[in-house]
């Protein structure tokens, strides 16, 4: 058994599912079950609420165009082109569609990333630290990057104080995450252009 998964062309793949759940358990369902079951708290109070999810799209639709050209300066790096995408399949399998299997884990990795950062902390902690929970939250936020490429690192300060900010002041996560996700796929795409895989 352990040789076939390993054997598989698709072992990268299934690796990184496992890890994707991984994340999911520590971002998003361990805080879930501390906040229903122990704070006995609605998880709409931490980013999750769904009134006026409508309105806001416009200023993260201007934060993606704003973020767009520096993922495209960082993309033409090889720091960057051999980090992205994660998901590459053993040599002779080819790359899609299992590159979109990866896609849909990878934003649901990104949506626990969120809730976790940008709801459960922020508003976690805002009762106490006020708007100062977004500096809270941008610490071990930055320290996740730390083996990322180096602008990304630095990058992730900024974004984290912006997402923080837009979280905090409109207790949703939704946004953030699309926004999130949308410039992960961008990177991965850009990458695999610049390899010649597309």
């Amino acid at each position: 058994m352990d040789d076939a998964f390993t054997n598989s062309p698709y072992s990268n793949l299934y690796q990184l599912i496992w890890w994707v759940w991984v994340c999911v358990v520590a971002y998003f369902i361990i805080p879930t079950i501390y906040i229903v079951f122990v704070l006995k708290e609605k998880l709409s109070n931490y980013g999750l609420k769904l009134q006026g999810i409508t309105s806001g799209w416009k200023i993260y639709a201007l934060l993606f165009l704003l973020v767009l050209p520096f993922v495209i300066a960082a993309s033409f790096e090889k720091n960057f082109q051999q980090t992205y995408p994660f998901f590459f399949p053993n040599s002779g399998t080819p790359l899609f569609p299992s590159l979109w299997y990866w896609e849909f884990f990878y934003a649901v990795q990104f949506f626990s990333l969120e809730f976790f950062f940008r709801g459960f902390i922020i508003h976690g902690t805002r009762h106490r630290f006020g708007v100062y929970a977004v500096f809270v939250m941008v610490i071990p936020y930055c320290m996740i990057h730390f083996e990322k490429p180096l602008p990304e690192a630095i990058g992730s300060i900024l974004a984290g104080i912006v997402l923080g900010l837009l979280s905090y002041r409109t207790q949703a996560i939704w946004w953030g995450a699309i926004l999130h996700i949308l410039v992960a796929l961008t990177m991965d795409y850009l990458s695999l252009w610049h390899q010649g895989l597309l």
